[in-house]
């Protein structure tokens, strides 16, 4: 692969969006690819946005993804899906887990929070694929596990075996979480979309 490949992954502070642009660039690497990983934290002890830019091809120089270059946007809450939309690219993918995280101005009722953006996400001319990831992470036993649905559910755009996320997913995650993470991967692994 020579063209760089540009994957954004959005949340809230708390949601394990470090963790798992970790998995998905440890992932990469092992794949033989150069990877680029930036984070941006923002508010994320106090809830706010957090975004990971991982880049990977060939060979990479630099970290950050401009606006509409983004080939696929991970995102772990709706808003935030909606706020990082202008990064992904006119056919590029969106994966949001349905879940509602009112940010401070819907907490202090300064602002509402949309009702509708689900159905804006998908008249925007990209791929959308909206799951409860949560109900998913809480049959695997633990609501945090989320974002290894999540992660189960992008591996499909991967052409990475199986093997490869498993030997991935043990070196990335805590050993007292292992057996957590791998269940909510594979039911994410097992959406159809």
């Amino acid at each position: 692969m020579s063209e760089v490949k540009n994957v954004m992954i959005v949340g809230v502070g708390g949601q394990g969006t470090l963790l798992s642009s970790r998995l998905l660039g440890n992932a990469l690497l092992a794949e033989g690819y150069d990877v680029k990983v930036s984070e941006v934290h923002g508010m994320s002890q106090r809830g706010g946005s957090v975004v990971t830019y991982v880049r990977f091809g060939e060979k990479v120089y630099s970290p950050v993804i401009d606006k509409g270059q983004a080939d696929l946007i991970l995102a772990f809450e709706r808003l935030e899906a909606a706020r990082w939309l202008p990064y992904l690219k006119e056919g590029g993918t969106l994966i949001v887990n349905d879940q509602r995280i009112s940010p401070m101005p819907v907490i202090t009722r300064a602002a509402p929070y949309p009702d509708d953006i689900l159905e804006k996400l998908a008249g925007k001319g990209v791929n959308v694929v909206a799951l409860d990831a949560l109900a998913l992470a809480q049959k695997a036993g633990n609501a945090k596990a989320v974002n290894m649905v999540l992660m189960g559910v992008m591996s499909q755009r991967l052409n990475f075996t199986d093997e490869l996320w498993q030997e991935t997913i043990q070196k990335t995650v805590p050993a007292k979480f292992l057996d957590l993470n791998r269940k909510a991967f594979a039911l994410g692994r097992a959406q159809v979309t």
